[in-house]
C-alpha cells in the first residue's frame, strides 16, 4: 500500500481523473518492459510478514502505533488493523543461503517487537483465535488516512450491510475492518519480463500442494472446517462486486481464472480492465516512469499471486506470492519459501498453458479446505493423489529448482527437511491449533500464549508440544 495519503475523501472528478492516468501509464509500463535489458540484474528475493499483537491474557492488544515508535525501526509498519503490524524483511540473492539468512532476520525481528509490546506480545498466526466480533469496529482500523480511504472507496462500490459467509458462519459488516483477521507471510521474487509468465504460471501451479503443507488458519469466531480460514475470509471480506461489475467473475481477492500468456502487462490490462479505483490519489511530481497511480491502483487488487513494478534503480519486476499464512516460527516460515520457491522455478521450466487451468485453481481451494488431506492433481500424473503423498514426491523437484538457482545444498537441504517432516507427522499449525484447543478445554487464550512462547522459540511447529 505505500506511504500514507494527504487525505481521506475524494471526489467523483478525482477517481474520473485518476482512471485516465492509470490507462496512459499502461502504455508507459507496457514500453518500460519492452525495452532491452529491462529489469536485467540477480535474482532476489524478500518477504513481507504480518503480526498480531496480544496482551497478556492473549487477546487482541490496538497498539501498534505505540509499538511501531518504540521500536524506531524502519522494516516496521502499520498494518490495517491496530492490533497488526508489518515486518519488511531485508532483500537478499536466492544464491547461497537465503532461508538461512530469512529465518535468522525473522526470528530477530520478531523477538524485537515482541519485547517492544508493554504488558504483552507478538504473534505469528495466521489468524488470532482469540478475536471476536466486536473486535472489528471502526476504531480498531489504523489512524492513518490510506486505510480509511481504502475504507470508502470499497464502500463506494459494494452494498451495505456487506454479508461474508463461511461454511455456517454469516456476519454483517459495513467496513473493511474485517481484512485485519488476516496476517500472512508475503514472499517477493524478482523476474525478467521475458520469464514473467512461466513464473507466474509456476507459481499459480506450485501454491496448492505448497499450501496444503502450511496451514496455520483453523480458527476463526470459533473453530473452522477450512485448514486456511483466512483464504476464504480475505476474498470474502473486501469483495466488490455488488456494484461495481457484478458480471465480473473475479473478486478484489482472487486466484485468478487464467493462465498468463503475453507476460507482466496481461495482469497490469485486467486490473485496469476490470477493476474499479478505490484510492483515486494523483501524484504531482513522479517521474513518468514511476507510474504511480498504476501502481498504487495494482495494490489495491489482491490477487494471491501478483506482479509487482518497482520503479527503484531502474525498475524491475517481481512476482509477489500472498497465499502463506504468517508462522508458526521463523523455521516454518523459511521452509515454506524454500518449497514454494524450489517448486515454482522448477515447474517453470515446463510450458504449462496446455494443462487445465480449472485443475489448479480446484488444487488451491481444496488445500486451503483441507489441507494435508486434500486430493490434489498435477500434470503429467494421471488421477487425484492425497496431498501429503504429493508434498513428499515433489519435494525433490523443488530441491532442483533451488540448487539450479544457485542455493547451497545444505541451505536447501535444511529448509526442505522441515516440510518432510511437518508432512509426514501431519503437523501443520493448524493440527497444532486444533489438537492444542481440544487439550485446553476449548481456552482460546491459554492456546494463544502457548503458541506465542513456542513461536518465540524459533522451533518449528512438528516439534511443539
Amino acid at each position: 500500500m505505500g506511504q500514507d495519503l494527504d487525505k481521506e475523501r475524494f471526489t467523483e472528478e478525482e477517481f474520473r481523473l485518476f482512471g485516465e492516468r492509470i490507462r496512459e501509464q499502461l502504455g508507459t509500463l507496457r514500453e518500460l518492459l519492452a525495452r532491452p535489458g529491462f529489469g536485467q540484474g540477480p535474482v532476489t528475493i524478500g518477504a513481507e510478514l504480518e503480526l498480531f499483537l496480544v496482551d497478556e491474557r492473549g487477546r487482541p492488544l490496538p497498539r501498534n502505533s505505540e509499538v511501531r515508535d518504540a521500536l524506531g525501526d524502519p522494516r516496521v509498519v502499520l498494518e490495517l488493523g491496530r492490533y497488526n503490524l508489518e515486518v519488511n524483511l531485508t532483500p537478499t540473492t536466492l544464491e547461497g543461503k537465503p532461508f538461512e539468512l530469512m529465518s535468522a532476520e525473522v526470528q530477530d525481528t520478531v523477538t524485537k517487537v515482541d519485547a517492544a509490546v508493554e504488558g504483552g506480545g507478538a504473534v505469528p498466526i495466521g489468524i488470532l483465535p482469540t478475536l471476536e466480533a466486536g473486535d472489528f469496529t471502526a476504531g480498531a482500523m489504523s489512524d492513518q488516512n490510506r486505510y480509511r480511504a481504502m475504507s470508502r472507496g470499497v464502500r463506494r462500490l459494494r452494498l451495505e450491510p456487506f454479508l461474508v459467509r463461511i461454511d455456517d458462519l454469516e456476519l454483517a459488516v459495513e467496513d473493511v475492518i474485517l481484512e485485519s483477521a488476516n496476517t500472512s507471510w508475503q514472499v517477493h521474487i524478482r523476474t525478467p519480463p521475458e520469464r514473467f509468465a512461466r513464473l507466474f504460471n509456476a507459481a499459480q501451479l506450485a501454491i496448492g500442494p505448497v499450501l496444503a503443507a502450511c496451514g496455520n488458519s483453523p480458527i476463526f469466531l470459533g473453530p473452522r472446517k477450512w485448514e486456511e480460514t483466512r483464504i476464504a475470509l480475505m476474498e470474502e471480506a473486501v469483495d466488490d462486486r455488488d456494484v461495481a461489475r457484478p458480471e465480473r467473475r473475479d473478486g478484489r481477492v482472487t486466484f485468478g481464472s487464467d493462465w498468463v500468456r503475453e507476460g507482466a502487462i496481461e495482469l497490469f490490462e485486467r486490473y485496469v480492465d476490470d477493476y474499479e479505483p478505490i484510492l483515486p490519489d494523483l501524484s504531482r511530481d513522479a517521474e513518468p516512469h514511476e507510474v504511480p497511480e498504476l501502481r498504487l491502483h495494482q495494490g489495491t487488487i489482491w490477487q494471491w499471486n501478483r506482479p509487482v513494478y518497482d520503479p527503484a534503480d531502474g525498475g524491475h519486476l517481481r512476482i509477489e506470492m500472498r497465499a502463506l499464512p504468517a508462522g508458526p516460527s521463523c523455521a516454518d516460515m523459511a521452509a515454506n519459501t524454500a518449497f514454494l520457491l524450489g517448486l515454482t522455478l522448477s515447474q517453470a521450466e515446463r510450458d504449462l498453458t496446455g494443462y487445465r487451468f480449472a485443475e489448479v485453481y480446484q488444487n488451491f481451494y481444496r488445500a486451503a479446505m483441507h489441507g494435508l488431506d486434500a486430493k490434489l492433481s498435477w500434470p503429467g500424473w494421471e488421477g487425484e493423489h492425497e496431498a501429503a503423498d504429493l508434498v513428499l514426491r515433489l519435494l525433490p523437484e523443488a530441491r532442483e529448482g533451488l540448487l539450479g538457482a544457485g542455493v547451497a545444498p545444505s541451505d536447501a537441504d535444511r529448509a526442505l527437511e522441515v516440510v518432510a517432516q511437518r508432512t509426514r507427522l501431519r503437523r501443520t499449525g493448524s493440527v497444532w491449533q486444533r489438537e492444542t484447543l481440544e487439550r485446553f478445554g476449548g481456552d482460546r487464550e491459554r492456546l494463544v500464549r502457548r503458541y506465542r512462547e513456542l513461536a518465540l522459540s524459533g522451533l518449528p511447529v512438528h516439534l511443539w508440544r
